[in-house]
């Protein structure tokens, strides 16, 4: 395995810059998600990586070794595609020793690759199956086997399970990160999917126009949003804007004060995630205690998405847990409530 050092990767078509100034360090072992919005740079960097694509400045290091002018097979990369690139006139077997054999690998050799990177994936018994017999979470695995064969220092998956149905997505995922533990592998993981970057990196590092908004842990990039792109773009959460007056309460521009722990007059955006404010029928004992009133209730089984109006028309999105204990499980529009939350609980923006 290996350090992967990305140092000011720039690409640029034309007069469309697809990736700015891309800097990153990846440590050995680490799984780390490129994710954004499609078009934000996300497959490009990859890509450039992998050296499909040639930056048009900056560099690329692979265990401490720069790779930017060699060629995707001098690399040692494993990449998985979107769409899979299987060849559907061979079987299983072939389609993984299809690496192997661009890379003169001996036959022996070859053969005892094959069915160690099958066995990972639990596919060895249908190795002389072709593609068409198999089904998408099949065919994904005869994929990742192929990219696992030539036992890369780097292994790179673009929107592996983009494919899939919602339930396998989920299963599927798993099993990529548990044996991408076992084997210790350097993984980039390039995703549009929140959960699913939020769930299966170590690090995330999120990209918007080309640029890297934010990198960090999930709980640091949910929490503790660098920007509101990061902050909308990672879940839910409610945006109030107005400022910060003298005292210490936050003041939206519809007039609702708001306790936060701040003292930054610069802000000018309050952020506040849904499932940090309660709603109850009496006034809570929080820093922040709001009349207000039911717009609408959405039923979301674990969750009921609650929009709410404050006195002075500020909205609030709460998300309630269906725990089967609570009466605003199916509160309804037009009911008078209290939404509450800890100044703690806000985030700011410039």
């Amino acid at each position: 395995m290996a350090q992967v050092s990305l140092r000011n990767l720039r690409k640029q078509y034309g007069t469309a810059l697809a990736v700015s100034d891309f800097s990153l360090d990846i440590t050995d072992g680490e799984m780390v998600a490129f994710l954004g919005p499609s078009g934000c740079g996300k497959t490009t960097t990859l890509r450039m990586v992998a050296g499909f694509v040639a930056p048009t400045s900056g560099t690329v290091h692979i265990g401490g070794k720069d790779v930017t002018q060699l060629a995707p097979n001098r690399r040692n990369t494993g990449m998985v595609f979107q769409r899979y690139a299987l060849f559907p006139h061979m079987t299983v077997a072939q389609n993984v020793a299809f690496g192997l054999e661009m890379r003169k690998f001996p036959a022996a050799e070859r053969a005892a690759r094959i069915k160690q990177a099958l066995e990972m994936v639990r596919l060895h018994a249908l190795s002389e199956r072709y593609p068409r017999q198999l089904s998408g979470g099949q065919q994904q695995r005869v994929a990742i086997a192929r990219a696992l064969a030539v036992q890369p220092e780097v292994f790179l998956l673009d929107e592996p399970l983009s494919n899939l149905d919602a339930k396998l997505r989920v299963e599927v995922r798993e099993e990529i990160r548990a044996l991408q533990q076992r084997l210790g592998l350097t993984t980039i993981f390039v995703t549009h999917d929140q959960e699913e970057a939020l769930t299966i990196a170590d690090r995330l590092a999120v990209m918007h126009d080309g640029r890297v908004q934010q990198i960090g842990t999930s709980a640091e990039l949910y929490e503790r949003p660098a920007n509101r792109f990061v902050a909308d773009f990672l879940g839910q959460m409610n945006f109030l804007e107005g400022r910060l007056h003298e005292g210490g309460a936050f003041v939206t521009e519809r007039g609702t004060p708001l306790s936060v722990a701040s003292t930054d007059q610069a802000i000018r955006v309050v952020g506040l995630r849904p499932e940090r404010v309660a709603l109850a029928d009496t006034p809570l004992a929080l820093g922040n205690c709001l009349p207000v009133t039911v717009s609408s209730a959405v039923y979301k089984g674990a969750t009921v998405e609650v929009h709410a109006q404050t006195e002075r028309g500020d909205t609030l999105i709460c998300h309630v847990q269906n725990n089967g204990s609570t009466p605003h499980q199916s509160i309804a529009a037009g009911a008078k409530a209290f939404a509450g939350f800890a100044a703690s609980d806000c985030v700011f923006f410039h």
